[in-house]
């Protein structure tokens, strides 16, 4: 599997257009499913947009929704640049949560806190960097495809989160299976903190600093795949895999690698939402956000820049939707939901058709300029 599909097309018509129209295809689209339940398509875009950039609590709001879907849209285009379809970024950043919410319980006793937080951070990462490296490692010692592998470890990821919620981290005296509510030293600082301190007015939201992570993850995902040794390794397995073996590369270690490395980046999402929103583990944190991270790395054309512009498509989603179902009595969150649907559907399934469509226009451009510049050429001989 290539890092990304071969459409034929330009690499600028593939990065921005194609992505660009596809979303406007699915937003077309909603808005006849929207007129046709009896809602106006401009009013519904409107408040879709007002509710997640008319202020700046919906910003923030945002902004902690795109935090998530850019870990685990890294996570997933780095295992496609190996070759790799990881479905596993929802069981990944359960575990890696689950490892947050540990250190953030056993460690706010014993360090001090201005080491606390990066453990945090490194326990998040571990998290899921152990829960790739294990379908990438059957896969690549073993044979056992890793989409297979990936989708089952998600259901042993919640059931053992479950178990151990249950049975052993549950705060005592408490119904619900969440455990006990982290130290103040163990939360991730909300940046309507941060922003305070520089004198700057937020209001409180969840955007917390986990943010400034994902800032970082963005060109440092680009830097290794793109200009280090490993990163050239890797998109030679993905690309292909016994041309890589000639050159001496060994695709076992560069698959297992790959999966560790997208694994940590979707078990940062722990450190977002246990360590920086919920302030304690609890159970079904992720909330499918690791499967949202598909649509959002195939948006993205598996690009970290891309995947940025797709996180926060997909954070203005989830938090205008929520305001829309407020605003426009009678509009319910299954139509937030076929919205997003509709996007993956257009950006992803129907990508062929669509580049196929921006092709065959691109041809006929060209065609007809050709034709213009040659006949502008043939008048000029004519009248010399």
């Amino acid at each position: 599997m290539a890092s990304t599909p071969n459409t034929g097309l330009p690499r600028w018509v593939d990065v921005v257009v194609l992505p660009a129209f596809s979303l406007a295809l699915a937003l077309a689209a909603a808005g006849a499913v929207s007129m046709a339940v009896g809602f106006d398509p401009a009013q519904v875009l409107m408040l879709l947009i007002k509710g997640a950039f008319g202020s700046r609590a919906g910003i923030g709001y945002t902004l902690y929704y795109a935090t998530t879907f850019v870990f685990t849209g890294l996570a997933v285009a780095v295992a496609i640049h190996g070759g790799l379809f990881n479905i596993g970024a929802e069981g990944q950043a359960t575990m890696g949560g689950l490892a947050v919410g540990v250190m953030a319980l056993a460690g706010a006793a014993h360090l001090p806190p201005v080491l606390l937080l990066p453990a945090l951070v490194l326990a998040g990462a571990l998290g899921g960097a152990l829960w790739g490296a294990i379908p990438g490692a059957l896969q690549a010692w073993r044979g056992s495809h890793v989409v297979i592998t990936t989708i089952m470890f998600n259901f042993v990821a919640s059931a053992l989160l479950s178990y151990l919620l249950v049975n052993t981290l549950k705060a005592p005296g408490q119904m619900a299976p969440e455990s006990a509510a982290f130290a103040d030293a163990a939360r991730m600082p909300g940046m309507h903190e941060l922003l305070g301190a520089l004198g700057i007015a937020w209001p409180r939201t969840p955007l917390n600093a986990s943010v400034l992570l994902a800032v970082a993850a963005v060109p440092l995902v680009h830097l290794l795949l793109q200009r280090t040794r490993a990163g050239y390794a890797l998109r030679a397995v993905g690309h292909a895999p016994e041309a890589a073996r000639y050159a001496g590369i060994r695709p076992p270690w560069v698959i297992v690698g790959a999966m560790a490395l997208s694994g940590a980046l979707a078990g940062l999402v722990g450190v977002n939402e246990i360590a920086g929103m919920h302030g304690r583990l609890l159970l079904d944190f992720v909330a499918g956000a690791g499967f949202a991270g598909i649509a959002v790395s195939l948006i993205g054309r598996n690009h970290p820049v891309g995947i940025v512009f797709a996180a926060l498509l997909f954070g203005a989603l989830y938090q205008g939707g929520a305001e829309l179902t407020f605003e426009l009595p009678g509009f319910s969150r299954d139509m937030v939901f076929m919205l997003q649907g509709l996007i993956v559907l257009f950006a992803g399934a129907l990508t062929p058709a669509v580049s196929g469509w921006l092709l065959g226009a691109l041809r006929t451009l060209r065609g007809r300029q050709a034709a213009a510049s040659g006949s502008a050429a043939g008048a000029g001989a004519g009248h010399g």
